[in-house]
């Protein structure tokens, strides 16, 4: 059984149409997460029809994601996807990455904007933002990806019962591939369509990201 796991916070405006699109690609089992939000996230999921949780308090999209996949485990999902909530993921993508999954055997799909055309990404970003990213999540990991940080994965049963998400905000990307290595978990990169109305993570919330691991990592 399958499940999809939406991290929200402040995504009134978006969060009925990026259900709606799930829905119409035949995904009808969604978690929505409302992380703390001051607009009308929680009421607006709600009335989709879909599970929708709530944290008090804002703790980040890491503690989000943790909540929604602790959720599903206990609802019986064989399988998660993680799907962001302000609509820059394609629905389409959801069924080629399960499909990759079965086909490889492996325990988790991370999304990749760099394995097909599709992604316009601004200058900057792909260019210097990203790559110095890889680097740092390289560090981080021992893992080398050709993307870092991104949203869309898709992980097994196995792989949601050995990974618990101990980062809450955004660096949790790379806690969940550093524990994919350290659990000796199998897994692939699959290209996603990533549609930017926003920039994302900017200079201030690299560092802010790169902090979190390092207190991690060397601070106890």
């Amino acid at each position: 059984m399958l499940f999809v796991v939406i991290p929200a916070y402040n995504e009134e405006k978006n969060i009925g149409r990026v259900i709606s699109g799930l829905f119409n690609h035949g995904f009808k089992n969604i978690i929505v997460v409302d992380d703390g939000s001051s607009d009308k996230t929680y009421e607006t999921a709600k009335g989709s029809g879909v599970y929708v949780l709530r944290h008090e308090i804002n703790r980040g999209q890491g503690a989000a994601l943790q909540t929604g996949d602790e959720f599903a485990i206990l609802k019986g999902a064989d399988v998660v996807v993680h799907f962001d909530a302000d609509g820059q993921f394609n629905p389409d993508d959801i069924a080629g990455a399960v499909r990759e999954m079965e086909k490889t055997g492996t325990d988790v799909v991370l999304g990749s904007r760099f394995l097909d055309a599709r992604s316009s990404l601004p200058w900057t970003k792909r260019n210097i933002v990203l790559p110095v990213s890889k680097i740092i999540n390289r560090f981080f990991t021992g893992v080398k990806l050709t993307d870092a940080h991104n949203g869309f994965r898709v992980l097994s049963r196995n792989a949601l019962e050995k990974i618990y998400i101990v980062q809450d905000r955004m660096a949790h990307n790379s806690d969940i591939v550093r524990q994919i290595k350290n659990n000796n978990l199998k897994f692939t990169e699959f290209p996603v369509h990533v549609i930017y109305k926003e920039y994302g993570q900017g200079i201030e919330g690299g560092a802010k990201i790169i902090m979190d691991l390092f207190q991690d990592r060397f601070i106890k």
